[in-house]
């Protein structure tokens, strides 16, 4: 089961949707379509934000990967956040997910990217296992966040 992983385009718009939609309800967050489409629309637009892939096997989409960049004077300069990675049910647990972070640290080494992050949800021990696994170190910090 190898992935391809396809820079997504303004074109894939619906897909990525649909996608993040199946994402926003297996995590129960809230999805608010229309401000999902606006953010796609200008990260799809704009490489300096990060990128969007789709993730294929065999011809399916198995699910997507989106790395946004940033730049951190802690870290030594640009850093990167895997800012969301999902994969439907029938693709989970065969190892798409190691290949797609693997995939996400090839990409930020080619743009420069010091050091990658990503979050869990405190209840998704699963998930946390899987980031440790990956070699993804928990800072013993908590992410705060302010919408402006």
């Amino acid at each position: 089961m190898e992935p391809v992983f396809e820079l997504a385009s303004v074109s894939d718009l619906e897909t990525l949707i649909q996608l993040m939609g199946e994402f926003y309800a297996y995590e129960a967050l809230p999805f608010d379509e229309p401000a999902a489409r606006s953010a796609l629309q200008l990260i799809l637009g704009n490489d300096s934000y990060g990128c969007v892939y789709l993730i294929d096997i065999d011809a399916a989409i198995a699910g997507y990967l989106v790395i946004t960049f940033g730049f951190s004077l802690e870290y030594g300069g640009r850093d990167a956040f895997v800012d969301e990675i999902y994969l439907r049910a029938g693709y989970r647990g065969q190892g798409v997910g190691t290949k797609s972070l693997q995939f996400a640290e090839a990409v930020c080494r080619e743009q420069g990217v010091k050091v990658l992050h990503l979050e869990a949800e405190r209840k998704n021990t699963n998930a946390q296992a899987f980031y440790r696994k990956a070699e993804f170190v928990d800072h013993d910090r908590i992410l705060f966040t302010k919408w402006l």
